[in-house]
């Protein structure tokens, strides 16, 4: 044990990360916004139900509604949405002990959101790639195992990095703990092009990934994030099939394309095809966090004097789909490309 943790978001990850760690023995509770899931969680027939081919469990857990939470706990796993961040993290400012931290288990620089709220020597920064999904109230999908790692935000290492890496390794064994986690954070917001992309198709990530003749347009999605990244300072790292170097200004067509192929290889064998964005817009009918991941990206690219075309024009395309200006349709990655192109 390594003191009291609260999982803030019990969705796709942080349900999944925090049913394991209960099954661990570790002392965790969760909080989150939907009454309807919190009450699944808690009961005592079922409770939180975590299935597919990586990891199975049901059973109660302690979980609470944020009018209910009451207390102070030692460590705060954030693990909702990117653009709920800064909400999350006001929320459970009252509820962090005296020397506690929080770690954020996001996607995009949601790290930044939370040190605005919290301050950055309370932040330790996460990042995660594994494929799950919340697939009804009390009740994840945990689709295929994925890179997990931590670093203190300045990389140095403290003991409540090492006891924060500990209790990840409870979830994946494989947890890596870093000096250059922002070489992670940056390498997702480029995969995650990619996938932001994907979601406005229906053929699913790997035959999305497959059309070969989108190739152009993969290499000028991640490469405007890769450049960015190192206008940053940060050399963005590669996992689970993406490679960052086979995205820059020197790397071959055909580098590129077996990273892109490793990547859709890497979800083929899994039992999630689609991206999480991708069920926002098809399943949930609600906003995406292209404008907390991507947006960041053009916002931070635009400060250095960079020209991002494919990533404003994917953020574009995305917000004509949250607002009911377009629909998902295999046609739009094509007609993208084809204008960046022209």
């Amino acid at each position: 044990m390594s003191g009291r943790v609260l999982v803030c978001g019990a969705g796709a990850v942080g349900g999944a990360v925090g049913a394991a760690l209960v099954d661990a023995g570790h002392d965790v509770e969760f909080v989150d916004m939907d009454k309807d899931h919190v009450a699944a969680m808690r009961d005592p027939a079922r409770g939180l139900v975590i299935e597919g081919p990586v990891r199975s469990r049901s059973g109660p857990v302690r979980a609470w509604r944020p009018d209910e939470l009451s207390g102070r706990w030692d460590k705060v796993m954030i693990c909702v949405k990117a653009h709920h961040t800064a909400a999350a993290a006001a929320m459970i400012a009252p509820h962090l002990a005296d020397g506690g931290c929080v770690l954020t288990l996001q996607n995009g620089l949601a790290a930044r959101l939370a040190a605005e709220v919290l301050g950055r020597d309370r932040v330790v920064v996460g990042f995660v790639n594994f494929g799950a999904d919340r697939t009804g109230d009390g009740r994840i999908m945990l689709g295929n195992r994925g890179a997990v790692a931590l670093g203190e935000w300045d990389g140095q290492t403290t003991v409540r990095l090492g006891e924060l890496f500990r209790l990840l390794g409870d979830f994946e064994p494989d947890v890596i703990a870093t000096p250059d986690i922002w070489a992670f954070i940056w390498g997702k917001l480029a995969y995650a092009a990619l996938l932001f992309a994907e979601a406005t198709a229906t053929a699913g990530i790997a035959a999305t990934l497959d059309r070969s003749e989108l190739l152009p347009l993969w290499r000028k999605l991640a490469g405007e994030a890769i450049r960015t990244a190192r206008a940053e300072g940060v050399e963005p790292a590669g996992f689970n099939g993406f490679e960052p170097a086979a995205f820059g200004p020197r790397a071959r067509a055909a580098e590129s394309a077996a990273s892109i192929r490793a990547i859709a290889d890497f979800y083929r064998g899994g039992a999630k095809p689609h991206s999480g964005v991708w069920r926002d817009l098809a399943v949930h009918r609600r906003k995406t966090e292209v404008d907390a991941q991507l947006g960041m990206v053009a916002d931070i690219a635009a400060a250095h004097g960079i020209a991002v075309p494919a990533l404003s024009g994917l953020i574009a395309l995305i917000h004509r789909i949250e607002e009911g200006r377009a629909v998902q349709d295999d046609a739009h990655l094509a007609e993208l490309a084809h204008g960046l192109a022209a």
